[in-house]
């Protein structure tokens, strides 16, 4: 602990440095501008000349104190931080608490150190004071300032604009509609793999339930969660579904309540939404009644005690309720021929639950002389009632009823249930089990990987083994007696035969995500992200093209404008260049020890950017169509980590921003250097808009933000819309330029995590946005006015309002 504490008051010091140095560049930078902006004002007004003068000579005298006298100005903190409503383990790890809590005092100290009145808010005092036309709007000069943390930034009014005052914010005419969803989310939920009647198989990702046609490879979407979706069943007409959320709290900080809906499969329309205001954190389990065709829901909760709960479908009313155990709970069912017995199991327990006179009553099963599994993970009932169980170590307990012990507990002695059988089927746990119309068994194994097929008395029958690359077995579908569905530990969906094997349908990533990039001139993406994979994925054809794992992640990555190569950024220093065609690294280069933030080619490709977390811009000369790179220059001035950068549409410039909220020019081709007078930039034209400082997208923030709302934001390539992706879960779309604030934009549920990157395709048709924790991949088309159906989940609004369509 005493290390880590000296760790972060080194890192303090590091940043305090630097902050003082940013301040010190600062105060040169005026003292270069002095000149040249007294020349402006004096051009602009001549009878302000005398009143310049004065203060001019007060300033000079004054200056050796301004760093004194700005510490006595900081006066007021933060603004509180909205909380996200991720509750997807959106609680970052230690160090990444610690990182954030030394840029906050990075941020603050640079703000303690600009607090003294700029030169320009002096300068446009004065033209005011005297009088002059100039004080009018859009003149020469104009600059407009936003506040993050306390910070002022100052951005420059382009000339263009005549009247900033006069300028009105519209929504744009475009709209999202999403046309697809990447990924199954199979690493830390059971069960949640089914195949309707349609032929659709439904399975969740994030907050969005999705309806795959296995055979036509279309698929639909139920879009009604407010939060992530944990757990799902099929009703026993195979047409309608229950689907339970967890919990969370909204963009203002305030709890969001977990619930059931049960929904129609074929019209996507929520008949019943169950339990409200009654579940605690999240739903952890649910399952339909059989044997009276469905009539009730059994839910349990993820709160401490696990609470069991019977619900009325038809009314949406609770039956009755009792505390489950203090224990994890993996599983609920009812007995298929019996709606009065319940089954749970989990934690080292196994619990036959009595549904009797609006109560609840429970049996714990008896282990008598076998070992007690640690978990068990799943169980079945097979064609004679019996109960049958996977576990931790490996095997299937088969369990019955046996009559009271009279001779041990007298003659009010109770049955009592007990394993029968023990039988041994993988190595490692159980982590599936699937009854077949005939009797037959399936099971799924964990560490093993395998498929074993089992006769109704449990003998093996066919065995195979799933790929290493996807994972373990997570839930196995039978679609027809011989052709099975496959969910796995490593979010895919694998669908086969034992005889000819199993192919991946269904495939995402594992990990948080970070890196994204669209081809220029193909409907190809690219995305990389904590679990080493880099993935190329085919937006009209809605699959994984290919996918290569490094040794270390990936958290940035570009195309080459010729198509051909596409660099990503690690999370050591290192990056990449691979072969699009060959899927070989025909590069690899270092730039420091930390990780890397941003990659961008210049518009002719001649050049490549790197953003670093040492603050720094590496950028390199690029031959031979992209594959070889040569250092040609370092961009050195930012205080902070780089962020986000883009070029400029003649390839000579760049503008970047950085960790402590800094908007930087560079002239790269007059080597490298920073522009000190950030004026002359006003009216240059970017290749790509992705920086989140700046102008053009000051629209886009809130009021109050503390600068991390924004993760990510992308211009359309018609340069008519602007992409952000927030950290509350949320994709919106702004009209561009967006340069006022409370912009009013169209706001987009679906991710259940903070949304980390968003990226047109080349030609606009579509969005791609990622999120973060939730490890879902969202295709959004982008649909102009007049082209959508307005069927799909909006928030037409300004940030203030998100009214329900």
């Amino acid at each position: 602990m005493m290390e880590g504490r000296l760790q972060a008051q080194e890192d303090e010091i590091m940043l305090l440095k630097s902050s003082l140095a940013d301040a010190l560049r600062r105060l040169r930078l005026h003292d270069q501008l002095i000149p040249l902006l007294k020349q402006q004002i004096i051009a602009v007004n001549p009878a302000a000349s005398r009143v310049l003068n004065q203060v001019y000579c007060s300033d000079s005298f004054s200056s050796s104190r301004k760093l004194s006298s700005s510490s006595a100005l900081d006066s007021h903190r933060h603004p509180a931080t909205r909380a996200r409503r991720n509750s997807e383990k959106l609680v970052k790890d230690p160090q990444e608490k610690t990182k954030k809590l030394l840029d906050k005092k990075a941020a603050s100290s640079a703000n303690l150190l600009n607090r003294s009145p700029s030169l320009e808010s002096r300068t446009k005092d004065l033209i005011a004071r005297a009088g002059s036309p100039g004080s009018r709007r859009g003149t020469q000069g104009q600059s407009i300032k936003m506040f993050i943390r306390g910070r002022p930034i100052t951005m420059y009014v382009p000339s263009n604009i005549q009247n900033y005052e006069d300028l009105r914010m519209e929504p744009p005419v475009e709209k999202l509609e999403l046309d697809w969803v990447y990924g199954y989310r199979g690493r830390d939920c059971r069960a949640n793999l089914y195949l309707l009647s349609s032929g659709e198989a439904v399975y969740f990702i994030a907050c969005v339930v999705v309806l795959y046609h296995i055979n036509n490879r279309t698929q639909r979407h139920y879009r009604k969660h407010t939060d992530c979706v944990r757990c799902l069943t099929i009703h026993p007409d195979k047409v309608r579904v229950a689907s339970g959320q967890t919990a969370g709290v909204d963009k203002d900080g305030k709890p969001l309540q977990p619930y059931v809906h049960i929904w129609d499969s074929s019209t996507l329309i929520t008949l019943q939404q169950i339990g409200l205001g009654t579940f605690e954190r999240g739903v952890g389990s649910v399952a339909f009644s059989f044997a009276d065709a469905g009539a009730f829901l059994c839910v349990i909760d993820d709160s401490n005690e696990h609470m069991l709960s019977v619900w009325d479908c038809a009314k949406g009313t609770k039956h009755t309720e009792v505390k489950s155990t203090n224990e994890a709970v993996f599983a609920v069912e009812f007995n298929p021929s019996d709606s009065t017995n319940i089954i749970t199991c989990g934690k080292s327990h196994i619990y036959f639950w009595t549904l009797s006179a609006g109560s609840l009553t429970k049996k714990q099963g008896i282990f008598g002389k076998y070992k007690k599994p640690k978990f068990i993970q799943c169980f079945v009932f097979s064609l004679t009632g019996d109960v049958l169980t996977g576990d931790s170590e490996g095997n299937i307990l088969t369990w019955g009823k046996s009559p009271g012990d009279v001779k041990t507990l007298g003659k009010g002695a109770k049955e009592t249930f007990q394993i029968m059988r023990q039988t041994r089927a993988h190595d490692g746990s159980v982590f599936t089990l699937c009854m077949l119309q005939g009797g037959a068994l399936l099971s799924g194994g964990g560490k093993d990987r395998k498929i074993i097929r089992w006769s109704a008395d449990l003998a093996p029958e066919r065995e195979c083994e799933i790929p290493e690359k996807f994972g373990a077995v997570r839930c196995i579908t039978d679609v027809n007696g011989e052709e099975l569905l496959v969910g796995t530990t490593r979010n895919a969906i694998l669908r086969g035969t034992f005889s000819d094997g199993f192919v991946a349908i269904v495939q995402g990533h594992v990990d948080e995500m970070w890196g994204l990039a669209t081809h220029p001139s193909q409907d190809v993406f690219l995305t990389c992200g904590h679990d080493r994979q880099v993935c190329v994925w085919n937006t009209a054809e809605h699959k994984l093209d290919w996918c290569t794992t490094l040794e270390e992640y990936g958290l940035c990555a570009d195309f080459c404008p010729n198509g051909a190569v596409v660099s990503v950024g690690l999370s050591t220093g290192r990056w990449l260049v691979l072969d699009l065609q060959t899927k070989e690294v025909i590069s690899d280069y270092t730039d420091g020890n930390e990780q890397l933030s941003v990659m961008r080619y210049s518009p002719d490709g001649s050049f490549l950017a790197v953003g670093s977390h040492d603050n720094f811009i590496y950028v390199y000369n690029v031959t031979e169509c992209g594959r070889r790179y040569s250092r040609y220059g370092k961009c050195n001035g930012h205080s902070s980590f780089i962020t986000h950068l883009d070029w400029s549409k003649d390839g000579k410039y760049i503008m970047s921003n950085s960790g402590d909220y800094e908007i930087l020019y560079w002239d790269v081709a007059g080597g490298c250097k920073l522009l000190r007078n950030r004026y002359e930039s006003k009216d240059r034209e970017w290749a790509s808009y992705t920086c989140v400082l700046g102008f053009h997208v000051m629209g886009v923030w809130l009021e109050g933000s503390d600068g991390t709302d924004i993760n990510a934001l992308c211009r359309s390539h018609s340069e008519r819309v602007v992409a952000v992706a927030d950290d509350f879960c949320k994709v919106h779309l702004f009209q561009y330029p967006c340069p006022k604030p409370k912009a009013p934009n169209h706001s987009y549920e679906g991710h259940g995590s903070h949304v980390t990157n968003v990226r047109f395709t080349h030609c606009d048709s579509h969005l791609l946005s990622m999120g973060g924790k939730d490890t879902c991949i969202l295709q959004w088309e982008v649909k102009r006015a007049g082209t959508s159906d307005g069927g799909d989940r909006l928030h037409s609004a300004s940030f203030t309002s998100s009214p329900e369509p």
